[in-house]
């Protein structure tokens, strides 16, 4: 078996306890739903964005609800993530774009999905693999840094990332990788002192770049 496929196997035999967020991306089956929520996730933790997509949600499911909603209205239900207000009025725009020029459906093509304000690769990617299941690898710090130090690429950056690993992961794990890795990342492998003496995948790892650790009772 390649030490990717242990990788994979031993984390996801791990169960390590999710985020009620990614537990909640993880339940949408839907492109659009996805697509606001993870608007609503750049550059906020997922305490944050969790119970504030709920209360979005409060406030309509398709774009045209959100095409018509009122921008107060909206920016308060997602009030404190990082910069609502901008992210408020990147939905409502977007869910008119959607109706007016899409027949209220969400793309199911990076190329034009990128093409609406705020929507990078990341959200791009997020969108196909949980809203449409087509195999993408969405790439965000926790993905990046994990395969770094595993030493399975040498990137610089999310973005350099994801095209390393379209040419070296297996399509197989497209879509679960970014949630498998995220959990761990939020668990386990810290930016900052990764718990590397209770890693399931310690003997897999290379370590790349880390220089301390700490112990898992330590917070």
């Amino acid at each position: 078996m390649e030490k990717i496929d242990k990788i994979v196997k031993i984390l996801k035999d791990a169960k390590q306890p999710q985020s009620d967020f990614v537990k909640l991306m993880d339940s949408f089956d839907d492109p659009f739903i996805v697509l606001i929520a993870c608007i609503l996730s750049l550059r906020t933790n997922d305490r944050t964005t969790y119970p504030a997509t709920l209360r979005m949600l409060e406030l309509g499911k398709t774009p045209n609800d959100f095409a018509k909603c009122d921008l107060a209205k909206l920016t308060k239900a997602i009030y404190p993530v990082g910069f609502y207000a901008n992210k408020a009025k990147q939905i409502i725009e977007l869910s008119q774009k959607l109706v007016e020029d899409y027949n209220s459906k969400v793309p199911d093509e990076i190329e034009e999905l990128v093409k609406f304000n705020g929507v990078g690769r990341k959200t791009a990617n997020l969108v196909l693999s949980e809203g449409f299941h087509i195999p993408a690898i969405c790439v965000d710090v926790h993905v990046h840094r994990i395969f770094n130090r595993l030493g399975y690429v040498k990137t610089k950056n999310p973005e350099e990332t994801e095209f390393a690993l379209r040419e070296k992961l297996p399509q197989k794990y497209w879509i679960d990788i970014n949630s498998l890795l995220v959990t761990h990342g939020q668990n386990v492998c810290k930016p900052i002192n990764p718990k590397c003496d209770v890693c399931p995948i310690n003997e897999h790892c290379s370590k790349v770049g880390v220089k301390n650790t700490r112990q898992a009772s330590n917070k």
